[in-house]
């Protein structure tokens, strides 16, 4: 079984900014540059035909690079205590609409219609039941203003998520360029 989803990369330049933020909160598993994305959609686990036919999909989603800022920071939590901390990024249209062509993908690939709410975030970290206390509120406070100039991102990413004893790795199978029609790369 191949474990997938498809996102989207920030820039370098983004992508320090927010390294820049991961600090002060005990117990917390920071993100590290190479996991740094914005989810489109999770997959999950499914067989290497149809991982292959989720890829030829994905080559055919056509859409421009949306342009996003980052905007503030937020958290996840789960019966009152934080699993993730995350910066939002503004604004949401062009990155619903990019979900939905993904999502719609995804189906003609065989996989059920995404069901949940798509709030587009890049998880900056994950944290065990219980573990930051008041350490998330003050990272939250200090890192509430979080905000950059535009930046595009303009390749859709299709991952492999290898669960390790460290925690996931991200591999990138394949990239579907934003803009154009002509695929870069099919699966690898």
């Amino acid at each position: 079984m191949i474990r997938l989803f498809v996102a989207l990369r920030p820039p370098p330049a983004i992508r320090a900014s927010l390294a820049a933020t991961m600090d002060g909160v005990i117990g917390a598993r920071w993100q590290d540059d190479d996991q740094l994305h914005l989810t489109l959609r999770f997959i999950g686990e499914v067989e290497r035909p149809v991982a292959e036919d989720i890829a030829a999909a994905i080559g055919q989603v056509h859409a421009e690079a949306p342009v996003v800022a980052l905007n503030g920071v937020g958290r996840f939590e789960r019966r009152g205590a934080t699993t993730a901390l995350w910066a939002g990024v503004t604004p949401h249209d062009a990155l619903a609409a990019l979900h939905r062509k993904v999502d719609q993908a995804c189906v003609r690939a065989g996989l059920v219609a995404e069901r949940r709410a798509y709030l587009p975030h890049l998880t900056l970290a994950r944290l065990a039941r219980g573990a930051a206390g008041p350490d998330a509120e003050r990272w939250i406070a200090t890192h509430a203003g979080l905000s950059s100039a535009p930046f595009a991102m303009p390749h859709l990413v299709l991952y492999q998520s290898v669960l390790t004893r460290e925690g996931a790795r991200y591999e990138p199978v394949m990239r579907q360029p934003l803009g154009t029609a002509d695929p870069t790369t099919g699966w690898h």
